[in-house]
């Protein structure tokens, strides 16, 4: 099984601009920050952020859960700035 293609992100969106969801191809507004980690690659505190819309928060949240990568899921507002 394939898991849910991302799209790279590559620097965060300015604070004026609408977030928009991670999944490939997908442009609608997030209202979902997954927050997660690689523990190989990243100190324990660090945390990488992708988001989600309402349709993608499942696929995107397992995706990282069955690596072990996910740690929490918030809404966007309470989300802090975005790391790329």
């Amino acid at each position: 099984m394939r898991g849910p293609r991302i799209a790279p992100v590559t620097t965060p969106a300015p604070a004026d601009e609408t977030p928009i969801c991670s999944a490939r191809g997908c442009r609608v507004p997030a209202v979902w920050a997954l927050r997660w980690n690689n523990p190989r690659l990243h100190d324990a505190d660090r945390r990488k952020t992708w988001l989600a819309c309402a349709d993608h928060r499942e696929s995107l949240g397992a995706f990282l859960d069955a690596r072990g990568f996910l740690r929490e899921v918030v809404a966007v507002p309470q989300s802090p700035t975005l790391e790329p």
